[in-house]
């Protein structure tokens, strides 16, 4: 018998909601752009259990049992019709919780999105690392979907996805697309980077790079031809560069800094910021490794990089600042928001006058 679909999932993609947040003593809670709108009932914590349920059955019947010992619990389901959604379920107060992700089946139109060429054409080099960086929530996810779904269709070869859990769906186009997910298809990240090393890939597209082995193991797959596409939580090349290092015991950092001066080939960073109508739009810093650059990373003047991305002139270049001040010029954002999102807030406010 066919599961019914409930009804604030269908209610949530109708809104255009992006998140559904379920916590006792409040009804469901849908995020539409910047508002977070109400819907339905007070929950209490029985009725969250039973909602959790369903939505364990709808995930090809998972076993909660796990969940409810650790407290934790991620993973994504399809609606077929509807929707995909992640979800990340877990326990606070006593009770269950759940912030559910709405993602289309559909892969994001970049253009529509706002993801500007020079982001899109990172995705055209053929080896070495390529970083999206930024807070959680900032759509690293569907940028680095964006630019898989460009090398699909633009050259041939074997792309891997190694995810946690799998967002974006993606078709074989010239190319085959082998995804798997973290936990349900292997054991870890580090385990499926090591044996996606053995299956022949072009390009690997590893989620995330949460310690020092996976970092190793990333930078080892980049320096042995292949093209690595994978995200860290921090803002600006500068600073992403740095927590790579700084994962690294100390005796090791200037063998790593040289490592990572030949292989990185380019580093995005990303926030989204309200705009005036009250959405969200994505605002980018986009930093390709130049010979000076990489003798920066060299010989550990990597606070120098964030004055050779402000002030260059490279059209495949931009600071996080530079393009927070041509969306005010554009009317899409306030100047209080250009400068609250500002990494250098003082020149900022100059410039904006």
């Amino acid at each position: 018998m066919e599961q019914k679909t409930p009804d604030f999932l269908i209610a949530a993609k109708e809104n255009n909601a992006s998140d559904i947040f379920v916590v006792a003593g409040l009804p469901l809670t849908f995020k539409v752009g910047e508002k977070l709108v109400p819907y339905g009932e007070r929950m209490m914590p029985e009725m969250i259990h039973e909602l959790l349920s369903t939505i364990y059955q709808m995930a090809g019947n998972r076993d909660i049992n796990p969940f409810l010992k650790s407290g934790d619990d991620d993973f994504s389901f399809s609606v077929a019709g509807l929707s995909r959604f992640r979800v990340n379920a877990y326990q606070q107060r006593g009770s269950l919780a759940a912030v559910i992700r709405i993602i289309a089946f559909e892969l994001p139109d970049p253009t529509q999105l706002r993801i500007p060429q020079s982001v899109m054409e990172s995705a055209d080099f053929t080896k070495g690392m390529v970083l999206v960086t930024g807070p959680a929530g900032s759509g690293k996810s569907t940028t680095m979907a964006c630019m898989i779904d460009r090398i699909n269709h633009t050259r041939s070869g074997h792309i891997i996805t190694l995810e946690d859990p799998l967002e974006y769906l993606h078709r074989h186009g010239k190319c085959i697309i082998s995804q798997r997910e973290v936990y349900t298809d292997t054991d870890s990240y580090l385990v499926s980077l090591r044996a996606a090393l053995r299956q022949t890939p072009d390009v690997i597209l590893l989620g995330e790079m949460r310690d020092l082995e996976t970092i190793q193991a990333a930078m080892t797959a980049a320096e042995t031809g292949h093209l690595i596409l994978s995200s860290l939580h921090t803002i600006g090349a500068a600073n992403t560069i740095s927590r790579i290092m700084d994962v690294f015991p100390p005796n090791q950092q200037h063998q790593i800094a040289v490592q990572l001066s030949m292989v990185l080939q380019a580093v995005i960073s990303q926030q989204l910021v309200p705009d005036v109508d009250g959405n969200t739009i994505p605002v980018f810093e986009v930093m390709r490794l130049t010979t000076a650059i990489r003798n920066m990373i060299r010989d550990d003047k990597i606070y120098q990089i964030e004055g050779v991305i402000y002030s260059s002139s490279n059209q495949n270049m931009c600071s996080m600042d530079s393009s927070l001040l041509a969306l005010y010029k554009e009317g899409r954002i306030t100047k209080e928001t250009a400068l609250t999102h500002a990494t250098n807030e003082e020149m900022l406010r100059r410039k904006l006058g």
